[in-house]
């Protein structure tokens, strides 16, 4: 079911140069406790299949309350500790709202673009 509260966020970290597995070892241990946070309703950690030193963290959350509460957990201070001990070259924080097809189109969309389908 679709849930119009629902909020994200993104984080791509690339390592410094030689780190990249390290790095991998450190943000894995952010999964078990973010997935186990209230309103967690999907956390994953990946890394780019053509760029071994490049990681992604997403999640979904069921509201901002949710996603602001996992942003004040004690877990969280690794991306400081990251990038205090050097293990990043570069760190992009991000999170998303929903926009539903009709928002979309409300706000931004053009009366003779052809939709998809």
């Amino acid at each position: 079911m679709h849930n119009p509260s629902a909020v994200s966020h993104l984080v791509t970290l690339r390592a410094s140069a030689g780190n990249g597995a390290r790095l991998g070892a450190r943000l894995s241990t952010l999964i078990a406790p973010s997935s186990r946070a209230g309103g967690c309703l999907h956390f994953a950690l990946q890394q780019s299949m053509t760029e071994k030193e490049v990681w992604v963290i997403s999640g979904l959350w069921a509201d901002a309350s949710a996603m602001n509460d996992w942003f004040a957990t004690p877990e969280l201070a690794l991306f400081s500790e990251l990038v205090t001990e050097r293990l990043v070259s570069s760190l992009d924080f991000q999170t998303f709202a929903h926009v539903s097809a009709a928002q979309a189109e409300a706000a931004y969309g053009l009366p003779d673009v052809r939709k998809a389908g």
